[in-house]
């Protein structure tokens, strides 16, 4: 919304000739919250370097300063020097960043004091009994099911073993695991239920914590043991945000161009990562030499059939990129979507067809076909990356409009700015 009341709308900027560009991105959402939460539990004062500073890192700074943790920035806010302390109760503000809402319960388990969560209105929708219910298991003490809800910490958590199904949110695992170490009999979480979802997420939450000490058994299928162990302090260099890179490589795809990502890492457990090989079935053309990863487009985007399941959050920047290719897609594995910051499969197919594509849900996801796009307004439903989605299409289709394109600073602040320097140094 503007100051007058009335819903803001971000025209799109359209590309008259191939994008050619070097994006540099900062710092990775999700390495950035993990690794604030490990610090508020280290045996030691922490830093990170390269931190992603948005309003999901800046919820959870927020979260972890109520609980009694210092946080002090030095660079402009992306490095980040954190020193534990007692932890303490409070009110902890969630907005839409479900890191900070799964993350953080079990952490405020291990609080002196009573620990009040709630978010924004649409936050309060997102499901939360799967974390809260496993946390009860373990025995801490909650009011509530859903934001809002109440923490009454007791100073530790007994912990043990807890069977959770985690089939709508790999968040449930992470958030449990992060914690764990400091229960008094450490944690096992057994999943049950349909494939958890957006596993490269569990993946690079055991690996950071096998970085500060935590050897996390991972040897039977669905099953994570945490021992009760010391976390040691942290020296992080945050990765680039792979995720918040991929429109921009899309960019390329779509206009024919050339984009290119420095600091991308060879080996990675993010799932943005996944782009690269979603790309090339697409037609482009992608090379990786010398930390740098460079995208050039096609003269012409073909369909893709693609499960989804373990990179989700890779989907509206999927469903741009097939609703402007010459040949059908299927995106499968992404039921749970449906239950992020906004019914993603629903919002894409009204959007999409909103601008005249042709798309339709599935059971597990979207089937788009080729059709004849045009302007009109894409909603963002207080989306990060469904706005995104809009000014991907933006590039290529004449007068859409993007409502609400400040919900990027969710994850990534001065989008629209990057943005625009895209088409800065487009050919003539």
């Amino acid at each position: 919304m503007g100051e007058d009341g009335r819903v803001s709308l971000w025209r799109a900027p359209r590309a008259v000739s191939p994008v050619r560009a070097s994006v540099t991105l900062p710092g990775s959402k999700s390495i950035t919250n993990r690794a604030l939460i490990l610090a508020a539990l280290a045996d030691g004062p922490s830093r990170l370097t390269g931190a992603l500073r948005s309003r999901d890192t800046d919820l959870m700074i927020g979260a972890l300063r109520t609980l009694g943790t210092t946080v002090v920035e030095q660079d402009g806010g992306t490095t980040l020097d954190v020193t534990p302390g007692p932890l303490r109760g409070g009110d902890v503000a969630c907005g839409l960043a479900g890191t900070v809402m799964r993350f953080v319960p079990p952490l405020a388990a291990l609080a002196d004091g009573d620990v009040r969560f709630d978010g924004d209105e649409q936050a309060r929708v997102r499901p939360m009994s799967t974390v809260l219910d496993a946390l009860r298991a373990l025995g801490a003490d909650i009011d509530g099911d859903r934001l809002p809800f109440t923490v009454h910490g007791r100073g530790r958590v007994p912990g043990g073993a807890v069977t959770i199904d985690a089939s709508a949110s790999s968040q449930f695992v992470s958030g449990l695991l992060l914690s764990g170490a400091a229960f008094d009999e450490g944690v096992l979480v057994r999943h049950a239920g349909e494939p958890v979802p957006s596993m490269p997420h569990i993946d690079m939450t055991v690996d950071m914590l096998g970085a500060a000490g935590v050897v996390v058994d991972t040897s039977e299928p669905d099953t994570w043991r945490v021992p009760p162990s010391t976390i040691k302090a942290l020296d992080v260099t945050v990765e680039p945000d792979l995720s918040n890179a991929t429109p921009f490589l899309a960019a390329a795809a779509v206009t024919g161009g050339a984009v290119s990502v420095p600091l991308w890492p060879e080996t990675t457990t993010q799932a943005g990562d996944a782009i690269r090989g979603i790309l090339e079935r697409m037609g482009a053309e992608v090379s990786w030499s010398g930390g740098t990863l460079t995208v050039r487009g096609p003269e012409q985007l073909v369909g893709i059939d693609v499960d989804l399941h373990d990179v989700g959050e890779l989907t509206p920047t999927v469903a741009a990129l097939a609703a402007l290719a010459s040949s059908p897609s299927q995106l499968r594995g992404i039921a749970h979507l449906r239950g992020h910051e906004t019914d993603r499969l629903a919002a894409l197919a009204t959007e999409i067809g909103r601008l005249g594509g042709s798309v339709s849900e599935t059971e597990d996801g979207l089937r788009i076909e080729p059709a004849a796009l045009h302007g009109g307004v894409w909603h963002s439903y207080a989306d990060h990356r469904m706005a995104t989605a809009g000014a991907i299409l933006g590039l290529v289709v004449d007068g859409v409009e993007v409502e609400d394109i400040g919900t990027t600073a969710k994850t990534l602040p001065g989008f629209e700015t990057l943005w625009e320097s895209l088409l800065t140094g487009s050919e003539s």
